[in-house]
């Protein structure tokens, strides 16, 4: 399958999957196309038996910047003000986090580069998250009056309450040693070490039983994270309703023109 905004890469010799986000120019955003060929690239790695592990990474010093606010912003000039695209928008990158927990390959994020908001969700929906020194993590949505509700979901799973709570009111960018103290990744390796790391590791896993891994990985989630899917369900409407109030459009609009926003609510 041809992708415009990802790269694929398999290598045979040790059965990995390499999923590589290349839409540099928009800061490999989770646009609608994005998630489409995303979830499609997934689909294949989990189709096909001589994939064991697959890789999550991408091109760039962004890793991922979160949805794509622009093409939001736009949809609000609708006669619903945007409430069905937001709905759709939201409920994809749901059923995208989804794939990836209900993947049969367990699925490795390999960080070099900022992630923000649903990017921060990309990184705590994989099974495991490696970070080079330079990456930088954050759940901003607060600070342009849209709450990353959808990305709380994955990561108040992965670190402590706490910690998450600190991410998501505060909206600060944390370092990988940070990310690594609280839990939201695994290890931190220098730039120029981290594929040779991620793939060592990828590989370690690759050379286990897939059934084995299938079974372990369907049995964790299953007894953790119980109610994962109405916590999606329910995190999709909050952040479409969240998307409507006068303080997003706001706080969108001044994010985009460079500016300090003037909140109402």
């Amino acid at each position: 399958m041809n992708f415009n905004l990802i790269l694929t890469e398999k290598n045979n010799n040790n059965n990995i999957f390499n999923i590589i986000l290349n839409d540099q120019k928009n800061q490999n955003t989770l646009s609608e196309n994005m998630i489409n060929e995303l979830t499609s690239a997934l689909d294949i790695a989990d189709k096909d038996n001589e994939v064991k592990v697959i890789i999550l990474s991408s091109k760039g010093n962004v890793f991922c910047a979160g949805h794509n606010l622009k093409d939001l912003n736009s949809q609000r000039l609708q006669n619903d003000r945007g409430e069905s695209y937001f709905k759709k928008i939201f409920q994809m990158c749901s059923k995208l986090m989804l794939k990836i927990n209900k993947n049969n390959k367990p699925v490795i994020a390999m960080v070099d580069g900022i992630a923000t908001a649903a990017g921060c969700q990309l990184i705590s929906s994989c099974d495991l998250a490696y970070s080079s020194s330079k990456a930088k993590y954050a759940t901003p949505g607060v600070n342009i009056g849209l709450f990353c509700s959808t990305p709380m979901v994955p990561l108040s799973r992965t670190i402590g309450k706490k910690q998450a709570m600190e991410m998501l009111l505060t909206g600060d960018l944390i370092d990988a040693n940070k990310a690594l103290r609280i839990g939201l990744i695994n290890d931190v390796f220098e730039e120029d070490s981290l594929k040779e790391n991620v793939f060592q590791i990828a590989k370690k896993i690759s050379s286990k039983s897939s059934n084995t891994i299938k079974i372990g990985k369907e049995a964790f989630y299953r007894q953790k994270d119980m109610n994962l899917e109405d916590a999606y369900t329910f995190t999709s409407n909050v952040m479409t309703e969240n998307m409507l109030h006068d303080d997003s459009k706001e706080g969108i609009e001044a994010f985009l023109e460079k500016r300090e926003p003037n909140w109402k609510e």
